[in-house]
């Protein structure tokens, strides 16, 4: 459970999204949930992964298999009680919906809800509706369970920003029942006048005219938040600037305590560089939230999750696991990992990596690129890859 803390009197109480098992076996929960064939409707039971598993190097006694393939620019996902995936992407357009019907550990059947969207990056469900973050607008799709062969959206809110740079979403509900949505800087960097740029918002969804208020400031691209399981502070990934050098500045993983916080973008970086375009135009960098921990230069981390699971050893209870994409520019790549760290109040400490292999360190080539990460009702984790198109299961035996 996520739990009443300081922070929850500006930003909610915290909820459990499922109640997790303690089952150690291999196999998903049976899901219990069938779909009727449609034209939207495909069997990917027999779809295979241009991946190289042998190459991802894990602690002991864990476990990678692809549990879904021919999920194309496989971003941000999020899970249904029944065990539905919804995934968004980015450059494909499209948002899926995809089910173990089986049970037996790996996806079965894809549904293609959208198509033709502008980078749908971000999904998000609540009480039976599955919402979409466009660059400007958030969509619904209503009961989506009962209507995933013949879907259909409303359309939110549509007056967010229509720039595209950074303009894709990492959406997710706040314990308050808000919908959160960041809104990233519009270039690499710059100041900008209008003050929804570099921020994070949350929307009332149920308002007939939801209005979005900024809850964080001086974030240039967060892609990835949850909130502390024993806290129920809101915890974000963001992405430094770049073209300061290969190792300048880190990217960031923050901890907000209360409304209203500025995070230093484009004034600061890292808690402690300051910009040489912009940071005479701010103040000292003690006006702003230093990261709680620096998470290395470029190397992209996006989405991060709280581990709350049984399945797994005990030291990674409540942990932050948190993907990081890749660096795009480096002249030595860095990221293409998953890592945890440890999360103490404000703090956050120990960080080490947990699945590596994705990048030819050698060869400087990726085979893929790690995005998002979601946690079945068993504990195990799901991973989502945009570059090979696939979602990863992890699973852990001590047998």
């Amino acid at each position: 459970m996520k739990y009443l803390s300081k922070f929850s009197t500006v930003l909610g109480i915290g909820i459990a999204l499922f109640s997790f098992g303690c089952e150690q076996n291999q196999k998903a929960e049976a899901q219990n949930f069938t779909t009727p064939n449609s034209a939207n409707k495909k069997n990917i039971s027999t779809a295979t992964a241009d991946v190289k598993l042998d190459k991802i190097k894990l602690p002991e006694n864990f476990k990678i298999e692809v549990w879904a393939a021919d999920i194309p620019n496989a971003r941000e996902m999020t899970i249904t009680e029944e065990g539905v995936v919804f995934v968004g992407s980015r450059q494909e357009g499209n948002v899926y919906a995809v089910i173990d019907e089986d049970g037996d550990g790996k996806a079965d059947t894809k549904f293609i809800l959208a198509e033709d969207l502008q980078m749908p990056n971000g999904v998000a469900y609540k009480d039976g509706d599955l919402y979409v973050a466009e660059v400007s607008r958030i969509i619904r799709f209503k009961d989506i369970l009962t209507n995933l062969n013949a879907p259909k959206f409303e359309v939110v809110y549509d007056k967010y920003p229509t720039e595209t740079h950074h303009g894709w979403k990492f959406i997710a509900f706040g314990p308050d029942g808000m919908l959160y949505v960041p809104v990233g800087a519009p270039c690499n960097i710059c100041e900008s006048e209008e003050e929804i740029f570099a921020s994070i918002t949350r929307l009332d969804v149920t308002s007939p005219n939801p209005t979005p208020e900024i809850v964080a400031h001086g974030v240039r691209n967060s892609v990835g938040f949850d909130w502390d399981p024993k806290t129920g502070d809101m915890w974000f990934t963001d992405n430094g600037r770049d073209m300061l050098g290969d190792d300048v500045p880190n990217c960031e993983l923050n901890h907000i305590s209360e409304s209203g916080q500025h995070f230093g973008y484009p004034y600061w970086h890292e808690g402690a560089v300051k910009d040489p375009e912009f940071g005479d135009k701010g103040g000292p960098a003690s006006d702003y939230v230093a990261p709680a921990a620096k998470m290395g230069a470029h190397v992209a981390p996006l989405g991060m999750r709280f581990y709350e699971g049984s399945m797994f050893p005990a030291e990674y209870k409540n942990r932050a696991i948190i993907a990081k994409h890749g660096s795009w520019n480096r002249s030595k790549k860095s990221g293409y990992v998953l890592t945890s760290i440890d999360v103490d109040g404000s703090t956050a400490s120990g960080e080490k990596d947990f699945a590596t292999g994705w990048l030819d360190e050698e060869a400087q080539e990726a085979w893929g690129r790690p995005v998002d990460i979601q946690e079945m009702k068993d504990g195990s984790l799901l991973i989502s890859d945009d570059m090979a198109g696939v979602i990863y299961r992890v699973t852990y035996s001590a047998n």
